[in-house]
């Protein structure tokens, strides 16, 4: 079984993902859309704590986009929605 990926992976891949969607603007526009933001303040979103949780959510949420993103990078796609866990933390029912 593989380990799951550390804080530091995790981010690295949905920063990634932002830069995968962001290569496209056919990729990209649904993500604005979806988040509410522009061209304008996505630098300074990336800069908040729940936007990578996003940039994989939308990643996730698309089947073709994440087969893409995954075979783009000879990736198991599974590793995203692990990232994703890493990134966001545990649910809130396991919160200590």
């Amino acid at each position: 079984m593989a380990r799951s990926p550390s804080i530091e992976d995790a981010e690295h891949l949905a920063l990634r993902a932002l830069g995968f969607l962001a290569a496209d603007p056919a990729r990209l526009e649904p993500f604005l859309a979806q988040t509410g933001l522009g061209p304008s303040n996505l630098r300074a979103a990336a800069q908040e704590p729940g936007f990578l949780v996003a940039v994989l959510d939308h990643l996730a949420g698309s089947d073709s986009l994440l087969l893409e993103f995954a075979g783009n990078l000879s990736l198991n796609p599974e590793i995203v929605a692990q990232a994703r866990g890493r990134l966001a933390g545990p649910p809130m029912d396991e919160a200590p």
